[in-house]
């Protein structure tokens, strides 16, 4: 089948491409013996995360119980939850999970340690844990100190639970910034210390997961860090390319959209607006709009409402856009982008080779 039989707005996905990109990944992890769980955060499909479990990924990394459930199929040899799990109910559909396969939390409290404890004990089984510290994301986790190493050590005394080591985040770091370089090796310096804190008391650091898309190439600059926890490099996107962790030849993903009004000279609107693209700005450096045209990189997709973008021509010195023509639009933010459709359409040049669907959409809780 020809990308011509597609309705639009439609979710494209270069096969080539992101193949290469996971052959990159896991190239580069094996040769600096990480261990590679990819987030599945991105994708959302189980489909791709078979790829990259068959490039070597040692297990998969998910946000909610709900994408636990997606993922948790035959050939997955473990999970990472790496959210903070709150409530009976959601402790419940984990626990489930985790008589299927190895299932590792993340956590940065005592309370819901209590409440998985409890649980994993009345299921019979246990439940890994790794406890969050914050480097420097200032999201969740603990700062490195006294705390995070009282929190370890009230884990390693529950039942049901087994502590292996400890997790971060280090999303608030871009190298392409000025301030890169130093963010780096503020999180080198206070890793270190963490894991000193943790090994003077006697704490397991079988397992210290990090890892980001844009900092992935630098990971084994990182003492001590054993896995990392990438998502994004799947797909890359516009984003991506700001943050000089990709270049445009390494987006996979792209929307096709239809021209389907052009009111003004200066103006094209397209069949894609909120509830196809995200409305995320473009980090770092935003300059207002919502994706790369890739057939007229000049155009500015400045505005969207629900079902409506539009295209600001006027620094486009080609043709103007026709009414029906296709165009294919580069996301600021793809994983965002991805949780908005039903169903991906995997391409070798303009053939559809397969379709699949985005099974992970929309599992929030």
């Amino acid at each position: 089948m020809h990308i011509s039989s597609l309705d639009t707005p439609a979710l494209l996905v270069d096969l080539d491409k992101t193949e290469a990109n996971l052959d990159r990944a896991a190239s580069y992890a094996k040769r600096h013996g990480l261990c590679l769980r990819p987030h599945t955060k991105t994708h959302k499909s189980p489909l791709i995360a078979g790829m990259q479990l068959d490039r070597g990924a040692t297990g998969l990394t998910v946000a909610k119980v709900g994408e636990a459930e997606v993922m948790a199929l035959e050939g997955v040899p473990d999970l990472l939850l790496a959210y903070p799990v709150w409530g009976d109910a959601k402790w419940s559909r984990l626990v489930e999970v985790a008589k299927r396969l190895p299932v590792t939390v993340a956590l940065d409290n005592a309370e819901a340690a209590t409440g998985l404890s409890r649980h994993a004990q009345r299921a019979g089984i246990t439940l890994g844990i790794l406890v969050e510290a914050d480097l420097g994301m200032r999201r969740c986790g603990l700062p490195p100190g006294d705390g995070l190493v009282r929190l370890a050590q009230a884990v390693s005394g529950m039942g049901g639970l087994r502590l292996n080591g400890l997790m971060f985040y280090p999303g608030h770091i871009n190298l392409a910034a000025e301030a890169g370089e130093q963010q780096l090796d503020t999180l080198r310096s206070e890793l270190r210390a963490v894991l000193e804190s943790f090994r003077a008391n006697g704490l397991p650091t079988e397992v210290v997961s990090g890892g980001s898309t844009p900092t992935l190439f630098q990971s084994h600059t990182i003492e001590g860090m054993t896995e990392i926890r990438p998502g994004t490099y799947a797909f890359n996107d516009r984003t991506q390319v700001a943050s000089r962790a990709c270049t445009w030849q390494d987006c996979a993903v792209t929307v096709l959209v239809t021209v389907v009004s052009t009111p003004r000279p200066d103006t094209a609107v397209i069949d894609g607006g909120s509830k196809t693209f995200t409305s995320d700005p473009l980090r770092p450096g935003g300059d207002g709009g919502f994706g790369r045209v890739v057939e007229m990189p000049s155009a500015r997709f400045h505005k969207m409402s629900e079902e409506h973008g539009q295209l600001d021509l006027r620094e486009h010195a080609g043709p103007p856009p026709r009414i029906g023509q296709r165009l294919r639009i580069i996301p600021n933010h793809v994983c965002v982008t991805v949780n908005m459709h039903e169903t991906a359409y995997g391409l070798r040049g303009d053939a559809i080779e397969r379709s699949w669907p985005v099974a992970g959409r929309g599992k929030l809780q």
